[in-house]
């Protein structure tokens, strides 16, 4: 379980596709988003009320270890991450979110087999829900997606995004 934190650092993380913001309580990075997303605000504003802190610009032994591993997954080198998370969702939302970390590297699913996944098929709809307010992208990679008809669905980094980032992947996949 989290311990509560006073504070909640906040930095920004310039990417080839564009600045993200990272958050980070001692225990782990708790937001990764783009920062044009439009839910980011409010996603900072739901870390502040859970962890009862204040949100601040400053470092964090985290960010050091998030910057590199970026780094490393743009430029085709990684493929996973090796980083804390200190996530804050539902237990529903939370075997969501880690049933990402089964899609591997260049792959792809749907909300369907994502939902079988976890033992729960009827729950498509509650899972795409779930994929959609994941706040450490990336890391916990909901880029890998899509629809059942192999579309490209909704990613809150933009569609436009989500293309980049399965197109690195699949081009870096052996």
């Amino acid at each position: 379980m989290t311990t509560k934190n006073l504070k909640i650092d906040i930095t920004n993380i310039s990417t080839d596709l564009g600045l993200m913001i990272a958050a980070a309580t001692d225990s782990g990075i708790c937001l990764l988003d783009f920062d044009d997303c439009k839910h980011t605000e409010l996603k900072l504003k739901q870390l502040a009320a859970f962890f009862k802190a204040s949100i601040v610009s400053g470092d964090n032994p985290h960010f050091e270890a998030l910057k590199k591993q970026l780094d490393e997954y743009f430029k085709g080198v990684r493929k996973s991450f090796e980083i804390q998370v200190d996530i804050v969702g539902t237990l529903f939302q939370k075997q969501v979110w880690y049933s990402l970390l089964q899609i591997p590297y260049g792959g792809t699913t749907n909300y369907a087999a994502q939902a079988k996944l976890i033992g729960k098929p009827t729950s498509v709809r509650a899972v795409a829900n779930a994929n959609g307010k994941n706040k450490v992208s990336i890391i916990l990679p909901c880029h890998r997606v899509i629809g059942a008809d192999g579309s490209l669905t909704g990613y809150g980094g933009g569609l436009w995004r989500k293309q980049k980032l399965l197109e690195l992947e699949t081009k870096n996949k052996f």
